[in-house]
């Protein structure tokens, strides 16, 4: 069988082809045949369901640059790398029946990115900022039983999300949570603290980082101005790469959102799912004023 493998690979980078089938191959790691030299810089499309995988390789984006589409269905992946978010020309994304728990917030990077599948897997959140592409058209997380809330951005994309919402389980208090009347929503690992309609002052913390990333991308254009001491770790990465952008201005958000819930029942989408499901879409404002006025239908 490995051989095979192995025969598969080099004829597909010799032959320079675009797409390559390793479906029903049993395999329990990502085949380093794949990701040997230069990788496979031609290939465009790569189908590897219904095999034992756990995880992908960091080096995903350096080794196939060109991916258009991805197929991981019907795998044991628990973790997407960062480096996801590197394949800037994937347009197509298949995770379902997966064990994900948490999706990491670089897919969300994913400009060219048109069908996200992540049905049929443990997820508790969605990233803040996914859907903020406009290229962006289909995401589906049907089955995801512990997934109570939906980034407002995928509002108006054609969303899957029957069998989402079971009843609030003890393990999960572990994620900060807000409630609005019966509804509980638990939010991304990445979020350490909640601002409510009655905090009138930001965090002086949050002040400080929203100030330093418009000063430096503003002027500098370059982050890496600031020396590996000037910051926490944690924080530096953050000026990098914030824990989300406000759906009402764009303002990036640093270490404390402003979430406001929108349940899909009160939104015309209530129909396509007919009560098979309980989310809700999830605004993250910046601010108190950005969580009074921003409104989902308007």
């Amino acid at each position: 069988m490995a051989s095979e493998l192995c025969k598969t690979i080099s004829v597909a980078r010799l032959e320079k082809h675009k797409n390559l089938f390793l479906n029903y191959r049993n395999l329990h790691h990502f085949p380093l045949e794949l990701l040997k030299d230069e990788g496979l810089q031609y290939l465009e499309r790569l189908y590897m369901k219904r095999n034992s995988l756990t995880t992908l390789p960091e080096n995903l984006a350096q080794k196939l640059p060109n991916l258009v589409e991805l197929y991981l269905h019907s795998n044991n992946i628990v973790v997407v790398p960062e480096a996801i978010g590197s394949l800037v020309k994937l347009q197509c994304l298949d995770l379902s029946d997966n064990a994900l728990e948490i999706v990491c917030p670089e897919i969300g990077r994913l400009r060219a990115l048109r069908h996200l599948r992540l049905a049929n897997n443990q997820l508790q959140f969605l990233p803040p900022d996914l859907g903020r592409s406009r290229e962006l058209q289909y995401v589906y997380v049907d089955n995801n039983i512990n997934l109570k809330g939906l980034p407002s951005y995928l509002y108006n994309k054609v969303i899957g999300c029957s069998g989402c919402g079971a009843p609030i389980q003890v393990s999960e208090v572990k994620l900060l949570s807000f409630s609005s009347g019966p509804r509980t929503v638990f939010l991304p690992a990445e979020v350490k603290a909640i601002g409510t309609e009655h905090d009138h002052v930001l965090p002086l913390q949050e002040l400080a980082m929203r100030s330093l990333y418009h000063t430096y991308h503003s002027f500098l254009k370059d982050l890496n101005f600031l020396s590996p001491i000037s910051l926490p770790r944690s924080l530096l990465e953050l000026l990098h790469c914030p824990l989300g952008h406000c759906h009402r201005c764009s303002e990036p958000m640093f270490t404390i959102v402003y979430p406001k819930l929108f349940p899909l029942r009160e939104t015309p989408m209530a129909g396509l799912h007919q009560g098979r499901t309980t989310v809700s879409f999830v605004a993250y404002c910046c601010s108190t004023q950005c969580l009074q006025t921003f409104d989902l239908l308007s």
